[in-house]
């Protein structure tokens, strides 16, 4: 067969299978009669239109104030967020069984600290039940000047525990937060022996006393995380004291000082034990 015959031969076979694809498509009025059926579906009057836009605003208004009491209760607002569609997504059937891989990623802050959080979630669907694994989490915060959440946050990626993330970033910022009205009520009410070297977000504070000049008390005030998330606080206190006081002091009672502010937290609490230990520094006895 010359090379004319055979070219001949190859169109004529792809005019016949362009002429099967052509007569299984739709005709024309089929394609309206579909339209206007799926026209059918919307509302037909002006009145009903804006009955569904009303309904659609009360939604979208019922919505935006459950969020705000979210935030409220909880003190974390999401500003971002995002569900990345890329190759890292894949679907997978296999005896039933439905997996789907998705990155999603958030960014907000919970009062003066802001996060941003990027995470795998591997969704697992049978016909009992629907499931989800967090595989990946990554956590940026800001600031770091918090080596209690800098660690916190290895520890959480580690775990790939995101509820545990919140719920003790919810309450570290609790305590930091009443640390610092703690300290600046206690140095606004004695300004002549209450000293925060760091500002007004200080962890210590010192005391200082005016009668006994070299005599100095300095409270440490931590926040610690523990490996499940527990937040708590942790005071200690450090003396500073002339060398010649600590010859006199036979007793040891600067010595065991900070033993005995533990007791005294446990007995009075934080506000009432750093009171009580002012006044007997600092404040004169009638």
């Amino acid at each position: 067969m010359d090379p004319e015959t055979r070219e001949l031969r190859a169109l004529e076979a792809e005019v016949a299978a362009l002429r099967r694809e052509c007569s299984m498509l739709r005709k024309p009025w089929e394609e309206t009669s579909g339209a206007r059926k799926s026209l059918q579906k919307f509302p037909q009057s002006d009145s009903e239109g804006w009955e569904s836009l009303k309904d659609l605003k009360s939604q979208l208004g019922h919505l935006k104030s459950e969020l705000s009491f979210l935030s409220q209760l909880t003190g974390i607002n999401i500003r971002n967020y995002s569900k990345i569609e890329d190759i890292t997504n894949t679907e997978v059937t296999e005896k039933d069984t439905k997996k789907v891989l998705r990155r999603h990623r958030l960014s907000g802050n919970c009062n003066m600290v802001t996060f941003q959080l990027e995470f795998q979630v591997l969704e697992i669907e049978t016909k009992e039940k629907l499931s989800s694994i967090i595989t990946d989490l990554s956590i940026i915060m800001e600031p770091t000047e918090y080596s209690e959440l800098s660690e916190f946050a290895s520890r959480a990626e580690e775990k790939r525990d995101l509820l545990m993330f919140f719920r003790s970033l919810r309450f570290f910022v609790e305590l930091y937060e009443y640390r610092k009205n703690t300290f600046n009520h206690f140095k606004e009410k004695y300004p002549e022996s209450v000293y925060l070297s760091e500002g007004t977000c200080s962890h210590c504070m010192e005391i200082r006393s005016a009668r006994q000049p070299g005599f100095e008390l300095v409270i440490v005030w931590r926040i610690q995380i523990d490996e499940e998330g527990k937040v708590f606080p942790k005071l200690d206190l450090l003396t500073k004291v002339p060398e010649r006081a600590l010859e006199l002091d036979k007793n040891r009672v600067i010595e065991t000082a900070p033993l005995s502010f533990r007791s005294l937290l446990g007995a009075l609490g934080i506000e009432a034990a750093l009171d009580s230990l002012i006044q007997l520094l600092c404040v004169e006895n009638d």
